[in-house]
């Protein structure tokens, strides 16, 4: 299996915090994915969309699970896909980092195994496709 790595580096026009509580509402990065997404489980955690939390992308058995695996406030994200899916050993972190006065660069990175020969390159085209128009959202949305 060939490991496939997607980065994506974007300057956007609002806060690290502004832009990290867009992307850990659950709810609300579907609208970044313009998909729909859900919270299965909550947090143990303060924020229900903390650490431990697992979102369901999609709809039906067409979607998959994703769960929170590292919640550092205004700063990280880490998830891994932990329901069947075409990849394997799906790894996404999202860091935020304050650039200037109130602009925030987001560090999108995305790391998997497919498991279907030949599919991995679609797979990974399609992610950063949906992840660079997410992020071109997000001064909209946040």
């Amino acid at each position: 299996m060939t490991t496939h790595r997607i980065e994506i580096e974007e300057q956007v026009n609002v806060s690290p915090e502004r832009a990290f509580a867009l992307f850990a509402d659950h709810k609300r990065f579907g609208k970044l994915l313009n998909a729909p997404v859900r919270r299965v489980k909550d947090s143990e955690q303060a924020d229900p969309n903390g650490l431990g939390s697992v979102r369901k992308i999609g709809i039906g058995p067409i979607g998959l699970e994703e769960t929170i695996i590292r919640f550092e406030p205004d700063s990280v994200i880490e998830y891994t896909v932990t329901s069947l899916s075409l990849v394997r050993n799906h790894l996404g972190r999202i860091r935020f980092t304050l650039q200037g006065e109130r602009q925030t660069l987001i560090n999108y990175c995305i790391s998997f195994d497919a498991i279907v020969p030949f599919t991995g390159d679609i797979i990974a085209k399609a992610l950063e496709h949906s992840m660079r128009k997410g992020i071109r959202r997000v001064p909209a949305l946040a």
